[in-house]
């Protein structure tokens, strides 16, 4: 194999046993290099590999082998941020997707909201699985844009199935305060930044994880704000309050015509490049009976051409700048970039595995391989830059994945290892003044 491609696998090499690891590696480049479907048997073929008698050894990597998926994850955490976030405050993006997949033997299916689908008018359900993943959101020098790169994703059964085996069924934010809890242990010096939609704006997630990160999601304009708590009076009796005064929701906020807005200039907004908006911003605390109070700093954001409706951020970082909130937010745009590459170059939804502990494994690998060609084109652009394809009709300005996968998946086919002839072969070249007057030959004879 290219020493390239082996020296990004040895950091993986401790968690499998040698044979599991010579049968992982086939599989990680055959799923680069597969152009369809990601399921073991493309994967073989590719590789050569379709007359090999035990190719159930390469099943049993995913469905029996041991080996942790979790402690892979810390591993490409670790690669991640060497490569590409080095210094700084790591950034990083949490939502959810949903693999659209039918079989009677898939028994964590659910029946969702299919958000790809649906709109605010329109409601579409679709059966599948429902994955959380958590990704890196940093610079990838040559694309000239930021990237996010899944290195840790679950899998969130249905109530269902929870139910019918006996199990408490743990909600999509008991899940992702796992997940961010655990990349603040494995990263325990750095500061890192998680942004995150309006399903994650949960007061039992927030308070239990913002000691550790710092939370960016969207806020409801009916919220119930109150002031910070004012310093309890010496000798005073009775149970202590919460919550200072209560504060006028950000919904009347919005329509006051009082309310100061400050105009701030926001780049790469969505993709469109600088946008001018208009804020107001302060610190309060966000509270509902019977749940903690978490102090927030909120940012009601609305926009002057009105192309959009007015929405409100949260941080609970309350010395975080307007600017800086915005800026971490407009990023987990890319996550939606990230989930339709996965499906479009590396055949998320196209896996036919039917057994639980391949199901859990298979689709976390394949977003991990978004990173790991990355990772890949990274070492290799330390050579040479990385063209990116256009067309007539569609210029590009930078590199997008598709370049990427399509100059790692060159550097793989011209190994000499793929070569389809043999190195001392019978064969000669002909010169080009022969070859020509060889044809003149042939057309004249004919």
């Amino acid at each position: 194999m290219p020493c390239e491609f082996v020296a990004l696998m040895v950091a993986f090499a401790p968690l499998f046993s040698k044979p599991v690891f010579r049968h992982a590696q086939v599989l990680l480049m055959g799923a680069i290099l597969a152009p369809r479907k990601r399921t073991v048997t493309s994967a073989l073929r590719v590789m050569g590999k379709s007359q090999d008698e035990h190719f159930q050894n390469y099943h049993r990597v995913l469905n029996r082998a041991l080996w942790s998926g979790l402690a892979a994850s810390q591993i490409l955490l670790s690669l991640l941020v060497s490569a590409f976030a080095p210094t700084g405050t790591l950034i990083m993006g949490l939502d959810d997707t949903i693999e659209r997949r039918r079989g009677e033997k898939i028994k964590a299916l659910g029946i969702y909201r299919d958000p790809v689908r649906s709109s605010h008018s329109h409601f579409v359900k679709a059966s599948g699985l429902r994955w959380l993943s958590l990704m890196l959101l940093c610079e990838i020098p040559w694309a000239g844009r930021v990237w996010a790169l899944p290195f840790l994703t679950a899998l969130c059964p249905s109530e269902r199935y929870c139910h019918e085996r006996g199990r408490a069924h743990r909600k999509l934010t008991d899940r992702a305060r796992q997940m961010l809890l655990l990349a603040a242990r494995w990263l325990p010096e750095r500061e890192i930044i998680v942004t995150a939609d309006s399903s994650f704006a949960a007061l039992e997630l927030l308070d239990s994880v913002r000691s550790e990160v710092t939370v960016v999601t969207r806020l409801r304009l009916d919220a119930a704000l109150y002031e910070p708590l004012a310093p309890r009076p010496h000798g005073q009796v009775g149970r202590p309050r919460k919550a200072g005064k209560r504060l006028p929701t950000l919904q009347a906020m919005a329509e006051d015509r009082k309310t100061r807005w400050q105009k701030l200039k926001v780049t790469n907004w969505y993709g469109e490049g600088e946008r001018v908006v208009e804020i107001v911003s302060r610190t309060c605390v966000w509270y509902h009976r019977g749940l903690p109070p978490v102090p927030i700093r909120f940012v009601l954001v609305r926009d002057p051409q009105e192309k959009f409706s007015t929405q409100a951020l949260l941080s609970t970082k309350l010395a975080a700048e307007p600017c800086e909130i915005l800026a971490w937010f407009v990023r987990r745009w890319q996550m939606e970039v990230t989930f339709e590459e996965v499906r479009a170059h590396l055949g998320v939804e196209t896996q036919r595995q039917w057994s639980d502990l391949a199901i859990a494994r298979t689709t976390p690998c394949l977003l991990g391989l978004h990173s790991l060609i990355s990772l890949l084109a990274a070492r290799l652009l330390k050579q040479q830059p990385l063209p990116a394809r256009g067309a007539a009709w569609y210029a590009k300005r930078s590199a997008t994945f598709s370049d990427t996968i399509a100059f790692v998946r060159r550097f793989l086919w011209s190994h000499q290892h793929f070569q389809m002839s043999a190195t001392e072969a019978n064969m000669i070249k002909i010169p080009r003044s022969l070859l020509e007057r060889l044809t003149e030959t042939l057309c004249y004879a004919a």
